[in-house]
């Protein structure tokens, strides 16, 4: 008994060095917290469980700033993406295209420099032109948003259109008016996609009340 009460003292004068002992939480309150994703906690933590769940975000955000990036933002990833995108491509077609017309040609330096020119010829053009129509999407979406003072799908589909027209000013009317039946109805298909889980959420919840 004197052992035990001794060692009991001990433990409670250590407690009391280390900022007191630990508080006792009884099943009732422990069995609130919500532990999914966290490890079990150790009955010898001296904290109250209930401040360790994260239900709100862990990141803080400046005054003012959207959770989300905008049009400024994504513009240089979307011009990026889209020059890398037309290099790759061009390098195939040019790589297509060489092969194609030098299969009379004997395997030489002739045949190979001709495709390597080829290859590179059809990967800068592919990747100049991708990089444009990016660029212009990115300055009339910037611009439209501005003027507007929203972020939405007209933006995406107005960016879209525009940049069809401004691409093809220098090859006529007919050739603009095309241009931009190009650019409507690619950003209209990507304003679709985007907005596909919304559209099928809104027609099964409507047809659920009839």
């Amino acid at each position: 008994m004197d052992n035990s009460q001794g060692s009991g003292g001990a433990k409670a004068g250590l407690g009391g060095l280390f900022g007191g002992g630990a508080p006792e939480y009884s099943n009732t309150e422990l069995a609130g917290v919500p532990l999914t994703g966290m490890s079990p906690l150790s009955p010898y933590l001296n904290v109250d469980p209930r401040y360790l769940v994260q239900d709100t975000d862990e990141f803080i955000l400046p005054t003012g700033a959207n959770k989300t990036r905008g049009r400024f933002e994504l513009a240089f990833f979307t011009i990026g993406g889209s020059c890398m995108t037309g290099a790759a491509f061009g390098t195939v077609n040019g790589l297509r295209m060489g092969l194609k017309e030098t299969r009379d040609m004997a395997w030489s330096k002739p045949r190979n420099v001709q495709i390597i020119n080829m290859v590179t010829r059809q990967g800068a053009s592919w990747a100049n032109t991708l990089g444009s129509v990016a660029l212009l999407y990115s300055v009339f979406g910037v611009a439209i948003e501005k003027a507007r003072g929203a972020e939405d799908d007209v933006n995406t589909v107005a960016a879209g259109t525009l940049t069809g027209m401004l691409f093809k000013s220098g090859s006529g009317i007919k050739a603009v008016a095309r241009g931009g039946l190009v650019g409507l109805a690619l950003s209209g298909a990507y304003a679709l996609y985007n907005n596909w889980d919304h559209i099928t959420g809104s027609s099964s919840s409507s047809s659920r009340l009839y």
